[in-house]
């Protein structure tokens, strides 16, 4: 099993809920988002790292969230390529895995936005966390 990093607690608030009781799809993307960034943020940044775009986000919901309940996200990179980076977000309620968000990004020239392949000191760094 991969190290998990990025670890990143929260309590859904009643903003986040709908009518029915359940917190709303839109706000599982982006708790997943904030754990991504969260866990990259504890990373050093270096010269040679590339601009990032999203090229891809999806969610897999197991069981729906409701108002209160306390939640557990842990990031894990699920996919290496020559240009981009897959991150996957679980999300549990105590031991309960409650939705896996997919999270995939593009490497990119912070000035013309146009793909670069991932630097290999950051393909090693990717790598220890690779599930």
């Amino acid at each position: 099993m991969a190290n998990d990093m990025g670890e990143y607690g929260f309590s859904v608030p009643f903003r986040d809920v709908g009518l029915r009781g359940e917190m709303h799809s839109a706000a599982y993307i982006t708790y997943a988002e904030e754990a991504l960034g969260r866990f990259w943020a504890a990373r050093e940044p270096q010269p040679s790292d590339p601009a990032f775009s999203v090229s891809k986000v999806g969610c897999h919901l197991h069981r729906g969230l409701h108002f209160n309940d306390a939640v557990t996200t842990s990031v894990r990179v699920s996919k290496i390529g020559g240009k981009t980076a897959g991150f996957a977000v679980l999300m549990y309620r105590g031991e309960e895995l409650v939705a896996e968000a997919e999270i995939v990004w593009s490497a990119c020239d912070g000035q013309s936005g146009e793909p670069v392949p991932l630097p290999e000191e950051l393909r090693d760094w990717l790598y220890q966390y690779l599930d």
